[in-house]
């Protein structure tokens, strides 16, 4: 076996997995481990830091681990692993569109369309004969591609934890930026060996429930065709069928994991948070039949917004949880050295005042390296904050706002000190009953912040929303 050989090997159990193909930096690691290279040597040849290089091996690497089964894969053993399992006839690549490679199955066609047009591979490996796991079933193709992850081990380990205590819904909540695809797509590998199956799907378009529940059932079906049910079902979110089965007759027979993200496409704007949309709010009762029916599935939606549904559903010892999703602390300096800033002693200042979003300071990083050659103190050294590309991105959030909901938070902004609702402002034309439901409201926006003060809670909001609010005027 030469590198090329061990490339499209990897190269293609990284799209049965992931329905991804291999980026030019995981190739080049790949490379750079064949021929057994540093990691500084690879970082410096593609002008990456070398703990970003590290980060991104080492995701590769548990990859392959995963993939292959106990075998665990590193830097250092690649190439003779790959070697041992083409001598020790433990791996096999097949036709037809499907890959066999230790425990992992999966039909590519649902992962990647472009594996289709590619020459079906002959067998270059034998298929491993013994101590298999089950197989995985993996349909990828909605998820973004993967972007750098950023330390988040307590949230990677309370969402297994809940997995693996059979949680059927979990909700994973956060502006736009936060990182919520990027937990998502590290979890996956940790947990796919749970499942038979594991779909992921954006709701970006808003498709009705009906099309979205049939186009999870062909996939479990293995892409043969949903016929139309020999009875009508009795309720609406029961309509997807197949020989007069529901979507949730599928989800009791196989263990799936379904994944569905930019759920708040489904939700109305100019109402409070969690109102759905005309003609979606059957997703409401889907998602309350998929927390209280008997199955061991689970469903995992990504939104901004948290469902109405899931506040009275969710709790300790339920079968439905969620996950609020806060910023990076000191995990988000990678991001500064990255862009090659200054003044490290400066950047918990600039990650507190973005509230470590790791797309926020993406932003704010390439505008100090870019006008302030790197230098963060000098960014600092302006009186208003700059925001920039994320003027377009918070648009995003309060274009969904009701009327009261802004009045609401231009108050906040106007606030220095964290604000006590119990005492409402003359200005603020809300009662109280009125602010209550505001207040909840921009709470599941994830766009109010709570803090305790004298055994109260108190109000307030980001500088970066802060600055926007002032900023609008």
């Amino acid at each position: 076996m030469d590198v090329e050989e061990a490339l499209e090997f990897v190269d293609h159990l990284a799209l049965t997995t992931t329905g991804k193909h291999l980026d030019s930096l995981q190739k080049a690691i790949l490379r750079g481990a064949w021929d057994n290279q540093k990691y500084k040597e690879i970082a410096q040849h593609h002008n990456r830091s070398e703990k970003y290089v590290k980060e991104v091996g080492f995701k590769l690497w548990k990859l392959l681990s995963v993939a292959l089964g106990d075998e665990q894969v590193s830097k250092a053993n690649f190439r003779a692993k790959l070697e041992n399992l083409q001598a020790s006839n433990i791996v096999s690549l097949v036709g037809n569109g499907c890959i066999h490679i230790g425990n992992i199955s999966a039909d590519s066609s649902q992962s990647s369309k472009k594996l289709q047009s590619e020459p079906q591979q002959k067998n270059k490996f034998n298929e491993k004969t013994s101590n298999s796991k089950p197989k995985v079933h993996l349909d990828l193709a909605d998820a973004p591609e993967p972007n750098l992850f950023y330390n988040r081990t307590s949230e990677l380990t309370t969402l297994e934890n809940w997995i693996l205590g059979r949680t059927r819904l979990i909700t994973i909540l956060g502006l736009s930026g936060i990182g919520k695809t990027a937990l998502t797509l590290q979890l996956i590998p940790q947990i796919q060996h749970e499942f038979d199956y594991i779909i992921w799907r954006s709701l970006r378009n808003s498709p009705p429930l009906a099309s979205l529940q049939t186009d999870l059932i062909k996939f479990c079906r293995g892409g043969a065709p949903v016929p139309a049910p020999s009875v009508p079902a009795p309720y609406p979110e029961e309509r997807a069928t197949t020989g007069g089965l529901p979507l949730l007759e599928y989800l009791r027979s196989h263990r799936c994991l379904i994944i569905l993200d930019d759920i708040q496409t489904i939700f109305s704007s100019q109402q409070l948070a969690g109102n759905y949309q005309p003609g979606y709010e059957n997703y409401g009762a889907f998602f309350k039949q998929i927390t209280e029916s008997s199955h061991n599935s689970c469903l995992i939606l990504l939104s901004w917004e948290k469902p109405r549904e899931i506040a009275a559903l969710e709790g300790e010892n339920r079968p439905c949880k969620s996950l609020q999703l806060n910023g990076l602390d000191l995990e988000a300096q990678e991001i500064f050295r990255e862009k090659g800033l200054a003044e490290p002693e400066k950047w918990s200042e600039l990650i507190d005042l973005y509230r470590g979003n790791p797309l926020w300071l993406n932003i704010v990083a390439i505008l100090i390296h870019d006008l302030f050659g790197g230098s963060v103190s000098e960014f600092l050294s302006y009186d208003t904050l700059f925001l920039g590309d994320l003027e377009s991105l918070l648009q995003q959030h309060f274009d969904r706002l009701t009327a009261s909901e802004q009045q609401a938070i231009a108050w906040l902004a106007n606030t220095p000190e964290p604000a006590d609702i119990s005492k409402i402002p003359e200005n603020l034309q809300l009662s109280p009953p009125e602010l209550l439901k505001v207040m909840q409201s921009l709470g599941r926006r994830s766009l109010v912040e709570t803090v305790k003060q004298n055994g109260r809670s108190h109000f307030t909001i980001a500088p970066v929303i802060r600055e926007y609010i002032t900023n609008k005027k």
